[in-house]
């Protein structure tokens, strides 16, 4: 007797990450509270995209709110924003990628408060995204605070006394406002507080996806979600509250639907070829050029990550850059992030550089494995972050104590001293870039004279600059000896 074969039929989306290994705790269930709706508005649209087959071209926006992690459970592309920014991000990354299918999940205080602009203008500008609205009439993640669609007369903990419309204004009816504008080709509101308004939504949800697959334009789906943590209820309670304050004053509908007429016309860019990127970039003839590393690396100084910290007007940024700027001359990849502090001379500024032979993942250096410090404060501040066995170059002309750990190389250089002997102090910047080049061997000497030409703006000081950097690279030479 043969065994019968069964085939799945209720199995989690292949959308999903088979465990959240990303998630802190069990791995097998998400973060969100009991009752909450969430989840099954990320089924939905895992389901949606399983059936699309669309996951390698999905990328999932997720700013600050309850779904913040929601890249813990995606098997998608992911993207963090900065709170209510997604729909900016979304721009910018649909343009990038004109064949991505860019989800935006936002909640009320994300989009309706903070990000009211930025929803409005992408909604406006008819941007390929679809926008998923969470409207649980509250801010869950934060305690509880009243939100832009917070009811008349219910009670947050920042409304103790109800909402008073005389007050704080009337709530927003978010897909109503998104459905006046010209450029939207899909508004439509759903709600999840009993079977049958979960089968609408969950159709909602695939028609609004259905257009960015087919590159329609614009689409907004607002959804009423249970917060019983929030509500202080039962989750039987809150999905019965759903149905009965929230849809009179939402009404569930759709509003726009132009998914059949409507195709956002405006051009692809023109892929630009990898031979015309100077070109396309602007980038001057001479940047061009390609040194040969100087010496083979020590694999304990490959691949370096570097943060440069001084004073305002100490040339922190520009002895980056430099550093990055000759990387890429030398054919590796790089990135340059500059951190200002007040905008003024004297206050603290630092910057990440990255050169590496391989794909960098993010520009941010949070684990440094060489730092340069020009002043005090900046050692105190940044040693701590460095890797153990990393190297700290000082300024010793303005640093008076050594690193208090004692599993760190260090180079001292009185960088600012010698400066002044060459007539200008604020050459010290490329006194330290001379003395890391001859240290570590990372980049070479005529890559960095060559540089000097690119980013020294002011000609008449091209000459100095290349005397700091040839005595501070014969220093770091002699003390690697």
């Amino acid at each position: 007797m043969s065994t019968p074969v069964y085939e799945p039929y209720l199995q989690k989306p292949r959308s999903f990450y088979e465990r959240y290994e990303r998630k802190a705790g069990i791995k097998e269930v998400t973060h969100y509270c009991p009752g909450c709706g969430h989840g099954e508005l990320h089924k939905m649209i895992a389901e949606a995209i399983d059936d699309f087959e669309i996951a390698d071209r999905t990328v999932f926006i997720s700013p600050v709110g309850c779904s913040v992690f929601a890249y813990y459970y995606f098997d998608v592309g992911n993207v963090q924003a900065a709170h209510g920014r997604a729909p900016a991000v979304g721009t910018g990354v649909q343009r990038a990628r004109p064949h991505s299918i860019v989800i935006s999940y936002q909640g009320d205080g994300d989009l309706a408060a903070i990000g009211l602009n930025e929803i409005l203008q992408a909604a406006n500008r008819g941007e390929k995204m679809v926008v998923f609205f969470v409207n649980n009439a509250i801010y869950g993640m934060t305690g509880g605070q009243m939100a832009p669609t917070t009811l008349p007369g219910m009670t947050t903990t920042t409304s103790p006394g109800g909402r008073k419309v005389e007050e704080a204004g009337a709530p927003l009816r978010m897909a109503e406002l998104i459905a006046q504008l010209d450029a939207p080709v899909y508004v439509a509101r759903g709600a999840l507080c009993s079977a049958k308004d979960i089968s609408r939504t969950r159709r909602l949800v695939r028609k609004a996806l259905q257009a960015q697959v087919e590159g329609r334009g614009f689409a907004f789906v607002e959804v009423l979600s249970a917060c019983p943590t929030g509500w202080g209820m039962t989750p039987p309670d809150a999905h019965k509250w759903i149905h009965e304050k929230m849809k009179p004053y939402f009404p569930l509908d759709v509003f726009v639907d132009k998914t059949d007429e409507v195709h956002n016309a405006r051009p692809e860019p023109e892929p630009v070829p990898f031979e015309r990127y100077h070109e396309a970039l602007r980038i001057d003839s001479s940047q061009q050029l390609s040194f040969p590393p100087a010496q083979p690396v020590d694999p304990k100084y490959a691949n370096p990550r570097l943060k440069i910290a001084g004073f305002g007007g100490q040339g922190v940024l520009l002895l980056g850059l430099g550093a990055a700027q000759c990387g890429m001359m030398e054919g590796r990849r790089v990135t340059w992030l500059p951190s200002y502090g007040p905008e003024m001379r004297g206050g603290t500024a630092h910057c990440h550089v990255n050169i590496s032979d391989h794909q960098i993942g993010s520009p941010l250096v949070s684990r440094p494995t060489v730092l340069i410090a020009m002043n005090q404060p900046s050692l105190e501040k940044f040693e701590p972050q460095i890797v153990e066995g990393g190297l700290v170059m000082l300024n010793t002309s303005m640093i008076s104590k050594r690193p208090d750990r004692d599993d760190l190389e260090v180079l001292e250089v009185p960088a600012s001293e010698m400066a002044q002997k060459l007539g200008n102090p604020r050459a010290a910047n490329m006194v330290m870039l001379g003395a890391y080049a001859g240290y570590t061997g990372m980049i070479g000497r005529e890559t960095i004279e060559a540089a000097l030409g690119v980013i020294v703006k002011k000609r008449h000081l091209i000459d100095l600059n290349m005397k700091a950097v040839a005595e501070g690279y014969e220093l770091g030479r002699s003390a690697r000896g």
